[in-house]
């Protein structure tokens, strides 16, 4: 099922989708409707190649609702980790996702390099299990910056420049 609902937050209308079935199997989020419709689509896509069964039949869920609180700071990211399904997650993907969620809290950034020699990885493959997260703002692939800036966002640069201001990141490396 697909649960869409629009919020505004920090004066800026922001479009959450949910795909879910029991629990949460994919989110996207964008500032217009058309771009959230497109993330979907394409969230989609890249879950059913991952061998998840899903359906885009729109019905009302409190998983927006809980995606909003955690981007907002109401509920605790690592709270909200017992949600995802994590079906379609490579058993590296979850551990990298995991230990982000678990360590890295709201207001503070991490590098792909410290995130890797964290995990015993190299930066290259933090950058592709951060690129091919499927929980963007409950898994906070955001808060991993490049060592010289602010680094990559699949959703964009500017989401993930307003995802960093909203948890009052003041700098983009740690």
């Amino acid at each position: 099922m697909l649960a869409i609902e629009r919020f505004r937050v920090n004066g800026r209308n922001v479009w959450v989708g949910v795909i879910f079935h029991g629990r949460i199997q994919g989110i996207s989020f964008a500032f217009t409707r058309g771009e959230l419709l497109e993330r979907v689509s394409n969230l989609a896509e890249f879950l059913r190649k991952r061998g998840v069964s899903l359906s885009l039949d729109v019905q009302p869920s409190n998983y927006t609702e809980l995606v909003y609180r955690v981007m907002v700071g109401d509920i605790d990211n690592e709270e909200a980790l017992r949600e995802l399904s994590f079906e379609g997650v490579t058993p590296f993907e979850r551990r990298v996702y995991e230990w982000l969620t678990k360590n890295v809290k709201r207001g503070a950034v991490i590098t792909y390099g410290n995130l890797a020699r964290a995990l015993e990885t190299s930066p290259r493959a933090i950058g592709g299990a951060m690129k091919r997260n499927p929980y963007p703002i409950v898994v906070p692939c955001h808060r991993v910056v490049a060592s010289d800036g602010i680094g990559y966002y699949s959703s964009g640069i500017e989401e993930k420049r307003f995802l960093l201001e909203l948890e009052g990141v003041k700098e983009w490396t740690s």
